[in-house]
């Protein structure tokens, strides 16, 4: 009795998990991002300290529970001698997070190259993307309508998927939420092609 009782309280419980990857060259904001996120969306947790926040080396996970749904979220370090190790998380992953340092002209053929040869894996493809334009609290910034030309050259490796590409701060929280609500909604909307996890199939 107990462990049919127990079973359906699972089942009233268990909420869907989806893998969520935060990819990006490093510097770009990956793990501040992560925890401006954790910080809006989940009740009573306290955020680090952005200027405790050191360098990724390796994996950094985060959890937050929204629309029902939890969001298992890979924030994978961005180094390139670290970048080989991504495309070993792409299979299990639900969506993608691609953060891009707005305030660094210099590299952002560099960050859009990497771009290119992230989502040009069939390991990712049709999953929802969000291009994320980071550091807009920074003066002289380039802004989505600067972003948005370079990272859509090659729009046919993008392919038929959801794609966003937004404006934030992952400094100041703004525009951190919104994005990944859209993202939630887009891989609801994806369930069929990329199931969840369920908590037992992640044990």
């Amino acid at each position: 009795m107990y462990t049919l009782l127990h079973g359906f309280y699972k089942y009233l419980v268990q909420k869907d998990e989806y893998c969520i990857l935060i990819l990006g060259l490093d510097n770009a904001g990956k793990t501040t991002y992560l925890e401006a996120a954790k910080t809006k969306l989940s009740k009573n947790y306290k955020g680090i300290s952005p200027s405790k926040i050191t360098t990724t080396v390796g994996l950094n996970i985060g959890k937050i529970v929204i629309g029902g749904v939890q969001l298992n979220f890979w924030d994978l370090g961005g180094q390139e001698e670290l970048q080989s190790l991504w495309d070993k998380y792409y299979a299990e992953s639900h969506a993608v997070i691609y953060i891009v340092d707005s305030s660094d002209r210099e590299r952002v053929a560099n960050s859009k190259e990497t771009f290119d040869k992230m989502i040009s894996s069939e390991h990712l493809k049709g999953v929802p993307l969000l291009v994320l334009a980071n550091k807009q609290d920074i003066p002289d910034c380039m802004g989505v309508h600067t972003v948005k030309p370079i990272f859509n050259q090659n729009a046919h490796l993008i392919g038929a998927r959801d794609i966003m590409l937004m404006a934030v701060s992952a400094l100041t929280g703004d525009g951190v939420d919104e994005g990944i609500r859209w993202l939630v909604d887009c891989i609801k909307r994806n369930s069929i092609d990329r199931p969840p996890r369920n908590q037992d199939d992640s044990l």
